[in-house]
């Protein structure tokens, strides 16, 4: 077995998105390389009800897949198709958007205020771009759960891990999605497949991904002796860390555990064309749609 090593290691960075809700980007908008074929991923997380609550209005999407996973408060969504649902803690929505759909979703809080949950953007291969839109709404007591004998709690929401297969299925990038919880000073080792690209986003707790790879951490905003310092840390909060190749990815769990989405899935390897939630291979498909948009030809059903 090989341990995949390390290629970067960086913060998600705070972003306002929708109308007006303040989450964190851990990448989007830019290359898309290294994550093929992951094209953007949120954090979306708060105690204030004032920086969600305005949520995400209506707006399209064609020619990817969107996957909303919420671990706190509830998301509220419907569709110009007819189609409407409420996310509860737990909960996973795999929506392929194919041709074009256009909705809208709507977080809200816990009794106490907190909200939090995860968006990820998946590329569609051009051949399936312009598929029927389908939704994959799962339920969180739907999704298999796996804890192995030294505590490691493993949610698998999508493809195969440790003789589980997640509940989400027919996707086209293949993908594996994993929310994984090591507990404290324990050193872990998960396969990948050694042909897909991984990352893995830290959301509790901290740990070391670096076994094959140079000793290098995060730069935080913690201090050391003066205001000017910046200290190198393990991967902690709101960490993403991309991997290069090999067949296992291994970390060793920080003081207080840690918890982390492992994501992996196929590269497509085609060109990107992209406006906003729009993403197509050419820029004339892309101003094709823009134009369907504008004169109210985008919905094809």
């Amino acid at each position: 077995m090989s341990i995949r090593p390390v290629k970067r290691v960086t913060q998600a960075r705070p972003t306002l998105e929708g109308a007006g809700v303040h989450l964190h980007r851990a990448f989007g908008f830019g290359d898309t390389s290294e994550t093929d074929p992951f094209l953007l991923f949120d954090d979306f997380r708060g105690d204030t009800p004032a920086h969600y609550q305005a949520g995400f209005p209506w707006h399209p999407h064609r020619g990817i897949e969107t996957i909303t996973y919420v671990l706190a408060g509830t998301v509220q969504h419907a569709d110009s198709l007819g189609n409407r649902g409420l996310l509860g803690a737990g909960d996973v929505q795999w929506m392929t958007a194919g041709r074009g759909i256009i909705h809208h979703e709507m977080p809200a809080g816990a009794p106490d205020g907190r909200m939090h949950g995860f968006q990820l953007w998946a590329n569609l291969p051009g051949a399936l771009k312009m598929t029927a839109p389908r939704y994959q709404d799962v339920r969180s007591g739907d999704i298999a759960e796996v804890t192995d004998d030294d505590g490691t709690v493993v949610r698998v929401i999508c493809g195969e891990f440790w003789g589980r297969r997640g509940p989400v299925d027919g996707i086209a990038a293949d993908p594996v999605y994993l929310d994984v919880t090591v507990p404290a000073g324990r050193r872990k080792s998960l396969p990948v497949d050694a042909w897909r690209s991984t990352f893995a986003y830290v959301f509790e707790g901290s740990g070391d991904f670096r076994h094959a790879s140079p000793n290098l951490g995060v730069l935080t905003e913690r201090t050391a002796g003066n205001d000017d310092d910046l200290v190198r840390d393990f991967s902690g909060n709101r960490s993403l860390v991309v991997f290069d190749t090999g067949d296992q990815v291994t970390v060793t769990a920080g003081p207080q555990g840690v918890r982390f989405l492992l994501v992996s899935g196929a590269p497509i390897r085609e060109p990107v064309a992209w406006h906003g939630p729009i993403v197509m291979n050419t820029r004339a498909e892309l101003q094709q749609a823009l134009r369907e948009l504008h004169d109210g030809t985008f919905i094809r059903d």
